[in-house]
């Protein structure tokens, strides 16, 4: 055989590996895709399935607030094609580790575009400041599962931009997914609807749920706010145990990211019952309770509802 011949074999075969059916296709590379924490690597996956490679950051059970990178961390974002945080202050230490690491591809601010709740004033459920007085974006957008919607389209666009070849793919479990996020929405609603106005207190380890709060008219108080760095003063712990005691507040609740020690003295100081364990900013490990979005928010719906009903 001729090298022209030969040359021209080989085209072929690669044609008739494209186009005829029963026929391998060539390998696609898949995209690599970098989170900041758990909770937006499982909304990726939850698109993409297993035609990506996603790595979080932040992995289950860890609190990403504070974070501090590692080199791994940076060669990480460097080789990524697409990063995803979710903004608002919640992961800045991310977004300067793109920067600050060469990274080509595409930067995706999940909460972009979504509509926000103000952290005011110190000594309300979410009414903290990341500090000197100034008010603050609370960054916990996904404690609504609507605005969790809204990600979830975004995210898809995003990929499929990236990903032409898959984008009616993306799109479509994007769709599925909202649908599951809109029966979410619609079983919490149901599941609260029982409990008296009365009852829907509830004191937890920071101020993760104002978005929660406003759709589902649950009032959340907290020693910390939207951050957890940083200890609150013993005066602001005392006026949290006053108004526990003033508004019956009968139950406190730890979080999976953060030390339950502060939280433990106010229930003992208060006279409140412990709740057990809410997953606010992290998933928990694939063994636990709440391994992705949908898991966790049923799991803390029941663990409220059920503090709420009880006797």
């Amino acid at each position: 055989m001729s090298l022209t011949s030969g040359r021209r074999w080989f085209v072929g075969i690669l044609a008739a590996a494209t186009v005829a059916p029963g026929l391998p296709a060539l390998a696609q590379k898949p995209l690599n895709v970098v989170t900041s924490f758990s909770i937006l690597a499982d909304l990726v996956r939850e698109i993409a399935g297993d035609t990506v490679r996603i790595q979080a950051l932040v992995g289950p059970d860890a609190d990403a607030h504070g974070y501090a990178p590692t080199p791994g961390d940076a060669r990480s974002v460097a080789a990524a094609d697409l990063v995803v945080v979710n903004g608002l202050g919640f992961d800045g230490w991310a977004e300067k580790l793109v920067r600050a690491s060469g990274f080509k591809g595409r930067l995706v601010v999940a909460s972009q575009g979504l509509a926000t709740i103000r952290a005011q004033a110190h000594g309300h459920s979410h009414g903290h400041s990341h500090g000197h007085g100034r008010a603050a974006v609370d960054p916990h957008v996904w404690q609504d599962p609507l605005r969790v919607r809204q990600i979830v389209a975004s995210l898809a666009d995003e990929l499929a931009a990236l990903d032409p070849s898959r984008a009616d793919a993306y799109r479509a479990r994007a769709g599925a997914f909202g649908r599951q996020l809109a029966e979410l929405d619609s079983w919490i609603m149901s599941e609260l609807a029982p409990i008296p106005a009365a009852r829907r207190k509830i004191v937890t380890s920071h101020d993760a749920f104002a978005y929660f709060e406003a759709r589902y008219g649950v009032d959340f108080k907290a020693p910390r706010g939207v951050n957890l760095d940083g200890e609150p003063s013993a005066g602001d712990v005392a006026r949290l145990i006053r108004e526990i005691r003033r508004e019956k507040v009968r139950i406190v609740f730890l979080e999976n990211v953060s030390s339950p020690r502060l939280i433990e003295q106010i229930a003992r100081e208060s006279g409140a019952q412990m709740g057990g364990r809410l997953f606010t900013d992290a998933l928990s490990g694939p063994d636990g309770p709440a391994p992705t979005y949908l898991a966790l928010m049923r799991h803390n719906v029941v663990r409220l509802r059920d503090a709420m009903l009880a006797e």
